[in-house]
């Protein structure tokens, strides 16, 4: 899990997805799956996590790059395009937004 610290120079993202019971399953296997197998060796990347809520309706995905361009990156290469255009199929939307750490506790 990467740790959180506001000293950090590099990109911060989280991203968050609506879904019903019936996807999440599927939905988080298909984005562990893109963690194993894509997004973790893609230029830049630092660490990431994945969390669901109790409901299943949910899930946040935080991760760490070294910077915006990496991110931005990993996200136009035609694997990840193709991932992402499948992960829409399994959820109501998705939203990554880019963050800075303004404070530790």
């Amino acid at each position: 899990m990467p740790e959180i610290n506001k000293d950090f120079k590099g990109q911060t993202v989280i991203c968050t997805f609506e879904m019903t019971p019936a996807t999440a399953t599927e939905l988080m296997e298909a984005l562990q799956d893109a963690y194993e197998n894509c997004i973790r060796h893609q230029p830049g990347f630092l660490g990431a996590g994945l969390h669901m809520n109790d409901a299943q309706t949910r899930i946040a995905n935080y991760s760490k790059w070294e910077n915006r361009s990496d991110y931005q990156a990993m996200l136009r290469t035609p694997e990840m395009r193709e991932r992402n255009r499948h992960i829409a199929t399994l959820c109501r939307g998705f939203e990554p937004v880019m963050y800075e750490v303004m404070g530790e506790f």
